[in-house]
């Protein structure tokens, strides 16, 4: 079945990444694993990363593709597998599965959204960074630590404030 995905070139995209089982924290057990895949595809697929939140079982992030490029299948593709290579084979693996020659750890499919503008950037940012608040892992989204948070509040594109508990983190109305 061929699925219909936004192919805006050079655009910024927003993803949600889950594990097959939601119930597991592979994904922040294995962070240095998963960070590394990351790395190795942006070096030999450039994108820049506008934003990300690593959650224990799925993961949100804005991908901005170079101009030209619309190929973020295959960027997450390549960081899934990555990581898979790195980490014990410990999951149980469906029959469908095991005839495909894949593991049991990531959703076959991934959500993504191209984002329209600067209101739509900014809504999907504070999404990423809130990620961790909405499911109760944390007060304050500062006090998470696989998140691109801190790095917006060093650039100072983020006060500090947002995120440590300040009035307009509690206006947020949450929505997946």
């Amino acid at each position: 079945m061929q699925y219909r995905r936004a192919d805006i070139k050079g655009a910024t995209y927003f993803f949600t990444v889950n594990l097959a089982n939601r119930k597991k924290t592979a994904l922040v057990d294995n962070i240095d694993a998963l960070r590394e895949s990351i790395r190795t595809v942006k070096n030999r697929h450039p994108f820049k990363i506008d934003a990300m939140v690593i959650m224990p079982n799925h993961l949100h992030a804005m991908l901005t593709l170079p101009e030209g490029d619309n190929d973020y299948a295959t960027r997450w593709s390549l960081i899934k597998s990555g990581f898979l290579r790195q980490i014990p084979k410990i999951e149980s693996i469906s029959p469908s599965r095991a005839t495909k020659g894949e593991r049991g750890i990531w959703q076959r499919r991934y959500w993504e959204h191209c984002i329209r503008d600067d209101r739509d950037y900014e809504a999907h940012v504070n999404y990423i960074h809130d990620n961790p608040v909405k499911h109760g892992y944390v007060k304050h989204a500062v006090d998470w630590p696989y998140s691109s948070i801190h790095q917006h509040i060093k650039s100072g594109y983020i006060n500090k404030e947002r995120g440590n508990g300040h009035k307009e983190d509690k206006k947020r109305v949450w929505g997946e």
